[in-house]
C-alpha cells in the first residue's frame, strides 16, 4: 500500500496534469474537504469537482509545493498555485468572469490519507490576496 507521501505526491501530480481522472483515484468515496469561504464537501465527487472548477478557470493552473512535513498518515503541505484567469471560477456568489490576470496565490493544505487514497483535506488560502491579484477588489491599506 502506497503511503501518504507518495499519494499526495500523485495526486499532485494529477492535479498539475489536470487529470480528473488521476484525481478521482486517488480521493476516498467519502472524502471530507474544507477550504475557505466555509466550504464543506463531502465525497469524491464534490471533492474533484472543487478541483476542477480552479483547473477549468485556470487553464494554466499548477501547484508548486515548497515545504512538506509528513506525520503517519498526514501530509502538511506550503504550496504556490499559479495560473491566468481564462475561465468562469465559481464563487459563492455565482461565477466569476475570466480577468485574465495571473494569480500566484500561497496556501497550505493538510491531508490525511488511509488505505492509498486521499481522506480528509483542509485546504488554507488567502482569499483577500486571491481577489486583489484577480482584480476583484482593491490592495489593502498598509500601514
Amino acid at each position: 500500500m502506497a503511503g501518504a507521501q507518495e499519494v499526495t505526491a500523485r495526486f499532485l501530480e494529477a492535479f498539475n496534469a489536470h487529470d480528473e481522472e488521476g484525481m478521482r483515484a486517488l480521493s476516498a468515496e467519502n472524502e471530507m474537504f474544507e477550504a475557505p469561504g466555509d466550504v464543506k464537501l463531502e465525497g469524491r465527487d464534490a471533492t474533484v469537482a472543487y478541483a476542477m472548477s480552479w483547473l477549468n478557470a485556470f487553464g494554466d493552473a499548477r501547484i508548486d509545493v515548497h515545504s512538506e512535513l509528513v506525520a503517519g498518515d498526514w501530509v502538511i503541505q506550503e504550496f504556490i498555485f499559479s495560473g491566468t484567469h481564462t475561465g468562469a471560477l465559481q464563487g459563492p456568489a455565482g461565477d466569476i468572469p475570466p480577468t485574465n490576470r495571473q494569480l500566484h496565490g500561497r496556501g497550505v493544505q493538510i491531508i490525511h490519507v488511509e488505505d492509498g487514497v486521499v481522506t480528509d483535506t483542509r485546504l488554507y488560502y488567502d482569499q483577500v490576496q486571491v481577489l486583489t491579484q484577480l482584480g476583484l477588489m482593491p490592495e489593502p491599506a498598509t500601514a
